[in-house]
Parts: structure tokens; sequence; C-alpha cells
């Protein structure tokens, strides 16, 4: 088996913690407490910031702090954590849950459509129609949006049309020589229709145009959709995280 790249895996995770920015972040000996009102599990979990950083204490610290916040403890586990810390949250009842794999590719397939449009700040209507495919609540509506306008780094947004109406969005953001994918998603009434591919090779295309060397996108394993498109596209494994969580997962 061949030795996984510990450097590549922490760029990637920071390149995901920028593009997905928390609204606060608190540091506890190379692990992340990320917090951002209950929105995503990504946003507001804890992660290792450091490979092997230790794990002695930090489910305490943790499970204060989000106490604090009326939020539970919820540990993202890449493979920047230690393998103790899989075993110590496991044995205290934590379920395993979600397990994604954090793909990648280079941008031979992007391409530019002319039923995609790409703009450089989120519109209301990008929102809007975000929000709704991707079926947010109101209650975090308003959390979306502050988390999507707080995206500090180079980011487009795209929108699909079919026949004059808006049915795919996504957002891409750059850094480092490479483009993350986020957040795509279609109508659920309009799937299945190539829509989602075409929007991804539109956001790859312009992340090499803005001089991008690769592409990155986090998907699900129960995904499977998702991951044979994706896969046509030449994106490949690179490294799996999951989630712990209290008790049962719903």
């Amino acid at each position: 088996m061949t030795r996984l790249d510990l450097a590549t895996v922490r760029a990637l995770e920071e390149r995901s913690f920028n593009a997905w920015p928390a609204r606060q972040t608190a540091f506890f000996n190379g692990w992340l407490f990320r917090l951002a009102g209950g929105y995503t599990k990504r946003a507001n979990s804890v992660n290792a910031a450091d490979p092997g950083a230790s794990f002695k204490g930090v489910r305490g610290a943790a499970e204060t702090f989000y106490e604090r916040h009326g939020l539970p403890a919820v540990f993202r586990l890449s493979p920047l954590a230690p393998p103790e810390a899989d075993k110590e949250l496991a044995d205290a009842g934590y379920a395993f849950f979600d397990p994604t794999q954090v793909a990648s590719a280079s941008l031979a397939a992007a391409a530019r459509h002319p039923s995609v449009s790409i703009a450089t700040a989120a519109s209301p209507a990008w929102l809007e129609g975000s929000t709704a495919a991707n079926g947010v609540t109101s209650l975090q509506d308003e959390l979306h949006r502050a988390m999507v306008r707080s995206i500090a780094l180079p980011s487009v947004f795209a929108t699909m049309h079919e026949h004059g109406e808006a049915v795919g969005f996504g957002l891409a953001v750059l850094e480092r020589g490479a483009v993350g994918l986020y957040d795509i998603v279609v109508d659920p009434t309009k799937r299945r229709r190539g829509h989602g591919r075409t929007l991804t090779r539109a956001l790859m295309h312009w992340g090499r145009e803005e001089g991008a060397k690769s592409a990155y996108l986090q998907v699900r394993e129960q995904n499977e959709p998702a991951r044979c498109l994706y896969a046509e596209l030449g994106f490949e494994d690179f490294y799996r995280y999951h989630y712990r969580v209290p008790g049962n997962p719903s």
C-alpha cells in the first residue's frame, strides 16, 4: 500500500477549511474547534490540524466547548488524526457516521458551457436557488448566506440554466494552484439529465483559466451516483474522513 502523503493531506484540509469557513474557530493543541451556529457538520466539528496531533484532553475540552454553545461535540477524523482518537471516541459511545472521500483530478475534463453562467459574487438568485435545491431550512438560510459571503479567497458561483430556468448551482474556490468544488446541486426535479456533469466541468474550466493545476472535492461514500459522475471526470479518491457523533446519528 502506498504511504499517504500527510503534507498533501494537510494542505487539502487547510484549503477546505478556508473554502467553507466557520464563523468562529478555537485552537487546542493542534486541533481546531470550528463553530458556525450548527449549520453543516464540517463547519461545526473538531478537526486535527497537525499530523498525529495528540488527542489527550481533546475530547473533554471539545465537549465543554460545544456544550457552552448549545451544540453536540462532533469529531471529523481525517488521516491527520491519530488512531487513538477514533478508538477513544468509539469507546465513549460516539457513533461512526458519514464516511467521505476527498478526491482530486487534473483539469483535463474542464469545459465551458453556454448554459452555465459564472459570477464572482453570490447573487440573491444564486443563494435562493442553492438553498432551495439543497433543502436548506429557513432557520439555516441566514447562516448559509453568511458563510458563503465570508469566503475570503477567489471564488465563483455557477448557475446552470435549462430553457431559461435556473436548475443547478455550484461553488468553486481557488487556493494554491487547486480549485475546490463545493455545493454542486441540481433541482431534485431536474436531475439525471447531465446537469451536474456540465456544472462540474464549467467550474473546473474556470479554475484552469485562473491558473489552477488540479481540482478537488468531497463526496460521501454512500452517494454512488455522484461518485460515478466524478470518476468519469477523472477524480480519484485520495483520502477518507469520517465523523464520530454522540449516540446514534439520525
